[in-house]
């Protein structure tokens, strides 16, 4: 899709750590992207790949203690997150950079009623009146598909199944119409039709109202579906990124391979799903060379003995890994011994 010459939001050389008592544990590491207005950004990876992470110290959100960003920028409409106050922050959450969280329970107040919590989200960033706030906030649960948005404002959050409220939580995050929208897993603890439903609405939004969206998800019919462009994170690190059609005609990471070759094919029928061999390492566990290298078949000297940078390998498509180093191109000359 075309895209605007300065992006949106830009990553640059992102690294996050926590401190805890068995030391420091680096749970992004050099992470750079970017996302353009109106864009559909996937992130995909295993649990503990560092994904909610990178959206969270986005938004600001890293609990400190133990986390903390160590380096980087993080660049939203050329204003470094990293170094804006907490108070200004507070009013770019939910007003142009807003969030939805894997479980709305968690996200929702229980004592308060929706209408009072959508109200609130409105009057936090706008002087309206309760009245205009009001019908703003049943204008988005209508937007989200919402039956009896009217009646919805005085109920609480248990009255509503699982898939209502991670509605309600979306046209939370939307009411202040922002132009990025950070979605962790939105789907995730919704069944299948529900799942459809949700990302169908993430994707007219974004059509609609040209919300730009990174969307965190395991899921890789979920990318498929919604995204434009895709980056695969693998214990902390970028591994591959691209178009969303460039990868899955043509993943280059064996990483990536191996996750587009564990998703159930209905055209071929198998006895067994294919899974990666071995687990995800425990963050800095590996401090020199590939971080995938334990369980890759096409591992050799090079991947334990230092860093592979990201390779260009065509336009728009990245992948760290050795094999491309004589068709590609480095995109950053960090191949140290230790990163």
């Amino acid at each position: 899709m075309p895209h605007s010459s300065t992006p949106l939001l830009e990553v640059k050389d992102l690294s996050t750590s926590f401190f805890t008592d068995e030391g420091r544990v680096p749970a992004v590491d050099h992470v750079n992207f970017t996302i353009h207005e109106g864009e559909i950004l996937g992130v995909v990876g295993e649990s503990g790949c560092g994904k909610s992470v990178t959206s969270l110290s986005i938004m600001g959100l890293i609990p400190s203690p133990p986390g903390k960003i160590e380096n980087g920028e993080i660049l939203f409409q050329g204003k470094d997150l990293v170094k804006t106050k907490e108070k200004d922050m507070r009013s770019l959450r939910g007003n142009d950079i807003a969030m939805i969280f894997q479980e709305p329970m968690t996200s929702l107040n229980p004592l308060f009623t929706i209408g009072n919590q959508l109200v609130e989200a409105i009057k936090t960033h706008n002087k309206w009146s309760t009245k205009k706030a009001k019908e703003r906030a049943i204008e988005m649960l209508q937007l989200v598909g919402l039956p009896r948005a009217k009646e919805l404002l005085n109920e609480y959050p248990h009255q509503l199944s699982g898939g209502m409220r991670q509605r309600v939580m979306i046209a939370m995050a939307m009411i202040c119409d922002p132009k990025l929208l950070i979605a962790d897993e939105p789907t995730t603890a919704l069944d299948v039709t529900i799942q459809k439903q949700i990302l169908k609405l993430m994707k007219s939004l974004n059509d609609k109202l040209k919300t730009s969206i990174m969307l965190v998800t395991h899921d890789l019919g979920v990318v498929a579906e919604v995204c434009d462009r895709l980056i695969v994170m693998y214990a902390g690190k970028v591994v591959e990124q691209g178009t969303v059609e460039t990868i899955f005609a043509n993943p280059q990471h064996p990483y990536t391979q191996g996750l587009l070759a564990s998703v159930p094919d209905i055209r071929n029928k198998q006895d067994r799903l294919y899974s990666i061999p071995g687990q995800v390492p425990k963050p800095g566990s590996i401090e020199v060379g590939c971080r995938f290298a334990p369980r890759c078949q096409h591992a050799f000297d090079a991947c334990t003995a230092s860093t592979p940078p990201l390779y260009v390998t065509e336009e728009e498509h990245h992948v760290r890994c050795f094999l491309y180093e004589k068709e590609g191109e480095p995109l950053d000359d960090r191949v140290t011994t230790k990163s």
